[in-house]
């Protein structure tokens, strides 16, 4: 079977680049700057359905993720969650977030704020400049090192 990207996730958001187990994806919405993250292995619906290994490599995706958005953005937070009750696919939220932002300190589901959509040279950017952290000899370690994590480095 062929890895497919459910529609709702592939229409709401754009492509950045494939790591050993997930597809990245930017969602297409500006007010949090926001990733997803999707195994890419046909019928996952769920963390379990994973094997032992991907699910130890499915974490250390997540590890590497945040710190980027970290690193990045300078958030005061970074939320990461998989719900799927909208699209059953595996994927996992890893979001940044701010004090100051619209709505914090509730989930940003739990909002009436509307999607602000990159416009293409934004959207460029930010895929640009994911890509080139993610590059970065840094980036490529989300396992730790001695006494610090990926996010205390």
């Amino acid at each position: 079977m062929t890895f497919e990207l459910d529609h709702r996730l592939a229409d709401s958001s754009f492509h950045v680049e494939d790591w050993a187990l997930c597809r990245v994806c930017l969602k297409n919405d500006k007010n949090w700057p926001w990733l997803y993250l999707v195994p890419m292995r046909e019928g996952v619906r769920e963390f379990c359905d994973l094997t032992a290994a991907d699910q130890s490599l499915l974490m250390s995706e997540i590890a590497r993720a945040q710190l980027a958005l970290k690193t990045l953005y300078a958030a005061d937070k970074i939320n990461t969650a998989a719900l799927g009750n909208m699209v059953p696919q595996l994927h996992i939220h890893i979001f940044a977030r701010y004090q100051s932002d619209a709505a914090w300190p509730k989930p940003v589901w739990a909002h009436d704020i509307p999607e602000v959509p990159y416009d293409a040279a934004a959207r460029d950017a930010e895929i640009a400049r994911l890509r080139a952290h993610f590059a970065a000899p840094q980036a490529q370690q989300a396992e730790t090192k001695g006494d610090k994590t990926a996010c205390q480095r």
